[in-house]
């Protein structure tokens, strides 16, 4: 059974977060007759406190024996790369809560990085933009459509637009206003670059070996993020490096996390608990 924390992989209440294991465990398991064990991704940051506070949560909510996998590498066995080999591989999983940058090799992160800025980001990064340029108030969920269907973070050849409704911060009323993809582009692009300049990051720090390797097979990006129109060329802008979006990007590191739970000799760990 493979599941996921709490986003950020931070145990903000821990009853909650058992009860929620529990309910999951329950939901896949049944009533079993061996408590199951079971696999959690967490993302590439988290604190040894965080980790013993997942591990804790997962064996009270029933678990016979934890293991954890960082959310790069489930991303990237979840996209088919072959982390066993000692050649280098990067990933940029970028989900809702956290970006997690990774270069991996025989099995395990070499030099990882993770953010705060993701989807959630994005979405508020429209948020403020709209109610900064229009005067107008409006929900996730509008920020949200807003991104998907015309949102991006490198010039479209040809704009395109979408009406939304708000509430307009001088009547008290309900608005409709008309959002163009270059408003999009300028909304978006502060939280982007924070990405880009992130994965930078990671590759000056990575050894000049694995950065070869990097060059020669290009940077891998995964979670629902990565599907932003122009991420990928944004990045492949800056850094000089092929970028490729892996596919069913949203269900990589879901995917990848059972099949490091099928497959554990992959890992260079050994049971957490």
């Amino acid at each position: 059974m493979a599941t996921r924390p709490l986003r950020d992989g931070v145990i903000s209440d821990y009853t909650v977060t058992e009860k929620m294991l529990k309910y999951f465990i329950n939901k896949v398991c049944g009533k079993f007759i061996f408590a199951p064990r079971i696999m959690i991704c967490i993302p590439s940051q988290v604190t040894e406190v965080e980790k013993k506070a997942v591990i804790d949560a997962a064996s009270q909510a029933g678990a016979r024996k934890v293991y954890l996998i960082e959310e790069p590498i489930a991303a990237a066995i979840g996209a088919g790369i072959d982390i066993s080999k000692a050649c280098g591989n990067m990933v940029v999983d970028i989900g809702g809560g956290t970006t997690d940058i990774a270069v991996i090799s025989l099995g395990g992160s070499v030099v990882s990085s993770s953010l705060k800025v993701a989807g959630d980001k994005f979405d508020e990064a429209i948020i403020k933009y709209i109610k900064k340029k229009h005067n107008i108030i409006i929900g996730e969920r509008t920020a949200e459509d807003l991104k998907v269907n015309i949102g991006c973070v490198y010039p479209k050849i040809q704009d395109t637009e979408m009406q939304i409704r708000g509430r307009d911060l001088g009547t008290g009323l309900p608005n409709t206003v008309t959002i163009k993809s270059s408003e999009m582009l300028e909304a978006l692009i502060e939280p982007a670059m924070m990405i880009v300049e992130a994965v930078h990051g990671v590759l000056e720090r990575t050894p000049p070996e694995l950065a070869a390797d990097i060059s020669d097979k290009g940077i891998y990006m995964t979670g629902g993020g990565a599907l932003l129109d122009g991420l990928d060329k944004l990045l492949q802008e800056k850094t000089g490096i092929n970028v490729m979006i892996a596919q069913d990007t949203v269900s990589c590191v879901a995917l990848g996390t059972g099949k490091a739970l099928d497959n554990l000799d992959v890992l260079d760990g050994t049971p957490r608990r």
